[in-house]
């Protein structure tokens, strides 16, 4: 029988989730903590690059905002 919260990694990989099932430790377990803080990290970078972007594109429209503002005063004038 499989659980509802084992189905992705039955479906993933039907040999670690029987393994699993009969306690058997995985034999890698550096290198699954390796994985998955390289996962971690790489989250981290893309949340990283989103905010720089927000804040690109918020720069960007205070820059042409200022542009306006300042031909505006020359135009005026």
């Amino acid at each position: 029988m499989i659980r509802a919260s084992e189905i992705g990694s039955h479906l993933y990989c039907r040999r670690a989730w029987w393994y699993r099932k009969q306690g058997v430790e995985s034999q890698n377990e550096a290198e699954l903590a390796a994985g998955t803080e390289l996962h971690a990290q790489h989250g981290r970078n893309v949340l990283a690059a989103g905010l720089l972007q927000v804040a690109g594109y918020v720069l960007l429209l205070a820059a042409i905002a200022l542009l306006v503002y300042q031909l505006t005063l020359v135009l005026l004038k």
